[in-house]
């Protein structure tokens, strides 16, 4: 972003004013000095209504407002048209047509006819004599060099930046009529009280609408930039959120879920334990049986042995 400090405005010649003899009277709470009969403006109370004047702007542009810059006369053409390009805004560098805002509805009829004119292979050219589309093809260009600025707007601008209010005093009054808000580049021979936000400098040094159109410009891009840069992380912190929760009740449940199967398996290997040992133990009384019963049938056998000898 270009800074704008005190050094920058004095290079740029942005205090000097008028001729004292055109002078507007209320003009004189920003003049500093009188010098070699040209007033000297404040640059102090340039610097603040620039610093005002872009506070109010990004507030309007972080709400999805539209900005007009105009500027008509020579020194401001080509910096206008530039500046407003470079953000994204709308402008009017040629002539200002009467009613652009207070009677937009016929504006926005004459841009129809511009699109209609430009659209290619469009039915208005079927059928006609040469005369005829040459006449056509002058109407278009003299359409698009009026609308080229604001071809694509589809409302009144939340605000208007103007380059010297008093050269574009119909706009200021158009706009004033419509209750638009106007920051405007105002001089010493200007009433600045028409203008809701004044930027008191010289509005006739090329180098001066440079440093403060810039500024403003810069303004709208960095506003526009934050908002973007909000609603990207208000997304993203959503979905970083709801991931986690879910982990957590899954992380829970899969929890749960071995807890009940180590216990399951746990109850099935104690079950399996006991009939294992049952088993074991009843092989061991079978064989203990046994051995029981097998030692008495020696035992009678050994007995009838003796009985028979002794008998013989």
């Amino acid at each position: 972003m270009s800074e704008v400090n005190f050094e920058n405005l004095l290079s740029t010649g942005a205090h000097f004013g008028h001729v004292t003899r055109k002078w507007h009277p209320s003009y004189e709470p920003f003049i500093l000095m009188e010098k070699n009969g040209v007033h000297i403006i404040n640059l102090e109370e340039t610097l603040a209504g620039l610093k005002k004047a872009q506070d109010f702007l990004s507030g309007i542009v972080k709400k999805n407002g539209e900005v007009l810059f105009v500027g008509t006369k020579k020194q401001a053409k080509d910096i206008v048209q530039q500046e407003a390009d470079r953000c994204g805004m709308f402008y009017v560098v040629e002539r200002w047509l009467g009613g652009t805002l207070t009677n937009f509805s016929t504006i926005k009829k004459s841009i129809k006819r511009l699109q209609i004119l430009e659209k290619e292979g469009s039915d208005i050219y079927e059928n006609l004599t040469k005369k005829e589309v040459q006449k056509l093809n002058r109407e278009r260009v003299k359409l698009a060099d009026q609308h080229r600025g604001i071809k694509d707007m589809r409302r009144v601008p939340d605000v208007v930046i103007i380059v010297d209010a008093n050269y574009e005093s119909t706009a200021v009054q158009e706009a004033l009529r419509l209750e638009i808000p106007v920051i405007a580049i105002v001089d010493t021979n200007t009433d600045p009280t028409i203008v809701s936000h004044v930027i008191p400098a010289n509005d006739d040094s090329i180098r001066t609408i440079q440093l403060i159109i810039s500024a403003l410009s810069d303004t709208i891009l960095s506003a526009q930039v934050k908002e973007a840069d909000e609603t990207e992380d208000g997304g993203k912190s959503e979905i970083e959120i709801q991931p986690v929760m879910q982990n957590d009740d899954e992380d829970k449940k899969e929890k749960l879920k071995t807890d009940d199967t180590v216990e399951s398996d746990q109850g099935i290997e104690d079950e399996t334990k006991g009939k294992e040992e049952e088993n074991l133990e009843d092989s061991d009384n079978d064989l203990i049986d046994e051995e029981v019963a097998d030692e008495p049938q020696g035992d009678k056998e050994e007995a009838k042995e003796d009985h028979k000898s002794e008998s013989d």
